[in-house]
């Protein structure tokens, strides 16, 4: 799978400025219905998958699955 390192390099700054969450969620996956992606802010459209859990205090959050991804893996990088 190719990631953009634009990607990458925007889910590592909402990880470090703590827009994203380092600890792990259950996830949930099933079509997307408009939500926006917390990773990259672009809408998962009806067509797409959607992977979707509950991080602190209860906040919804939604990824596309390719941005879930690359979250799940930076979020345990060494320095991520």
């Amino acid at each position: 799978m190719l990631i953009p390192d634009s990607l990458r390099a925007l889910i590592r700054a909402k990880l470090s400025d703590g827009r994203l969450p380092h600890e792990s969620i259950r996830i949930s996956g099933g079509p997307g219905n408009g939500e926006t992606c917390v990773a990259c802010d672009e809408v998962i459209a009806k067509s797409n998958f959607i992977m979707e859990g509950l991080a602190e205090e209860h906040r919804a959050i939604r990824f596309h699955v390719q941005c879930f991804y690359v979250w799940d893996s930076e979020r345990v990088a060494p320095g991520g």
